[in-house]
């Protein structure tokens, strides 16, 4: 029989946990936390400053760094944010050493000081790869040995990205909650959501949706600004709209209204989000080939090109409308869904406590 635990969640500090999300990461992070509530844990998340504080928060102190006039006048330092970031995870891993009254820690944040400083926890600590892999994270790893992390991948991709050093993570599939994300009655429009970064590409879906005759709809916060301001103003209205960066249910009530959503990635996906997401909306995805996609997309849900290919992906837009909005549903509730993710966690977890 499971028995409740006492869990510490340690979240990005690039960004606060709370809605609008920043990214994928924040909105993961924020589930993740919600549900193991839900199932009777005690959570404790460390967050970034402004964090949801209906999720249990501490602050992780990412602004207290206090340096002399001679520090900061070494040449060879990093940036401020790099150092307060550095110095917020530093104290936390010190607090969470011996004695801390946790039974586990799940580290889901892109720092390297939860796994270099691993060997010092009393308690199991498990980290989910979230990205492809990166210097620091790498030299951590190796820092270990050996490594006493538990380590989960969020698709089987990212998992073959970092096997090399870590040839056992344990994929777990990121869920959504598909009863926020209800299926939609469609409609004619396509849309696309997410950071409005090069890398997620709104630019080309402008063109594949302008090349295809739809009209599109743009949602999700401005990271890059000088990215926004020459490669995507220009290109609005004529049935190009931005409708903003919108909380989930806004969201998801734009997203069910649509024939299809178009995903465009300049980079290989560790998962994405934003595909479980349509697919709980009952809408189905037109997007590149680029990696997990093809993990989350069946051929009865989704059309998937070649990546980089606008004509491509402008002659399949039509194809994926014509899909079924039943099978798209159907999809997220059996592979996407935030309850099936959790309890493979919460089995993880009880396995680690025991």
């Amino acid at each position: 029989m499971n028995r409740p635990l006492r869990i510490a969640l340690i979240a990005s500090a690039r960004f606060p946990i709370r809605e609008p999300f920043a990214g994928g990461l924040e909105a993961h992070t924020w589930a993740l936390a919600w549900s193991l509530k839900q199932l009777g844990h005690q959570v404790t998340l460390f967050a970034a400053p402004g964090s949801d504080p209906a999720l249990g928060v501490r602050e992780l102190p990412v602004q207290t760094l206090q340096l002399s006039p001679a520090a900061r006048s070494d040449v060879s330092m990093p940036d401020a944010s790099w150092m307060a970031e550095q110095h917020a995870y530093l104290r936390l891993m010190l607090q969470l050493g011996p004695g801390s009254g946790f039974d586990l820690i799940h580290n889901n944040s892109l720092h390297h000081l939860p796994i270099a400083l691993s060997a010092t926890l009393d308690v199991p600590l498990i980290t989910t790869l979230h990205t492809p892999p990166t210097a620091w994270m790498e030299s951590a790893i190796q820092a270990c040995d050996p490594c006493p992390v538990v380590f989960t991948a969020v698709s089987a991709h990212t998992a073959r990205a970092w096997r090399p050093l870590v040839p056992d993570a344990q994929v777990l599939h990121n869920g959504i909650d598909t009863a926020l994300w209800t299926e939609g009655p469609g409609g004619s429009d396509l849309a696309w959501s997410g950071r409005l970064v090069p890398e997620k590409g709104a630019h080309l879906a402008i063109a594949a949706a302008r090349k295809a005759g739809y009209r599109l709809r743009l949602a999700g916060p401005v990271v890059d600004r000088r990215y926004f301001r020459e490669c995507i103003v220009p290109q609005l209205g004529d049935g190009i709209d931005y409708v903003g960066h919108l909380h989930r249910r806004a969201l998801a009530r734009m997203i069910g209204r649509c024939a299809a959503v178009l995903v465009t990635p300049c980079w290989d996906e560790p998962y994405g989000l934003v595909v479980a997401e349509a697919l709980a909306c009952g809408t189905p995805v037109c997007g590149f080939d680029r990696g997990a996609l093809s993990e989350i997309l069946t051929p009865d849900c989704g059309r998937l090109v070649p990546a980089g290919d606008e004509a491509r992906l402008a002659d399949a837009i039509a194809p994926t409308t014509a899909l079924g909005r039943g099978a798209a549903r159907e999809r997220a509730e059996h592979f996407c869904s935030l309850r099936a993710m959790s309890r493979r966690y919460e089995a993880l977890y009880q396995e680690l406590a025991a």
